[in-house]
């Protein structure tokens, strides 16, 4: 059994939340997320990123439809305990909703957001109803 007593030095915001970075190894950042406790707890022991879905209100075990699995390699915190950093291996390589590698795909160009990663899935083809 997991000793949980490492949750209690987490700063949770009002809401019992965190915001969790995940990241791959080569440092490119895929995505943000909220964890809240449950979430993180299962995170750590099923080995795979699972995250609080703020707009569902239930958890979110990443690739559960799509199949594209966050598999948790590393976990930190920031310094002020605020922030949780998961490095993970991105099954399928893809980590946005959208069908690309990752959710940061608009960069800031003369005043407008342009998109500058391509689509690598439709995102039609990814998501099955279940």
């Amino acid at each position: 059994m997991v000793d949980n007593n490492w949750l209690d030095a987490i700063k949770w915001d009002e809401k019992g939340l965190i915001p969790a970075i995940a990241q791959a190894k080569d440092g490119r950042v895929l995505m943000v997320a909220w964890m809240n406790e449950e979430a993180l707890t299962l995170t750590v022991q099923e080995g795979r990123a699972i995250y609080w879905s703020r707009s569902r209100q239930k958890l979110w075990r990443k690739g559960e439809e799509s199949g594209n699995v966050q598999v948790l390699k590393e976990i930190r915190i920031d310094c002020d305990q605020d922030v949780i950093l998961l490095e993970v291996e991105q099954k399928g390589g893809i980590a946005c909703h959208t069908g690309r590698h990752n959710c940061f795909f608009k960069r800031l160009v003369d005043g407008k957001w342009e998109e500058v990663d391509p689509i690598l899935q439709d995102p039609e083809t990814i998501y099955t109803k279940k």
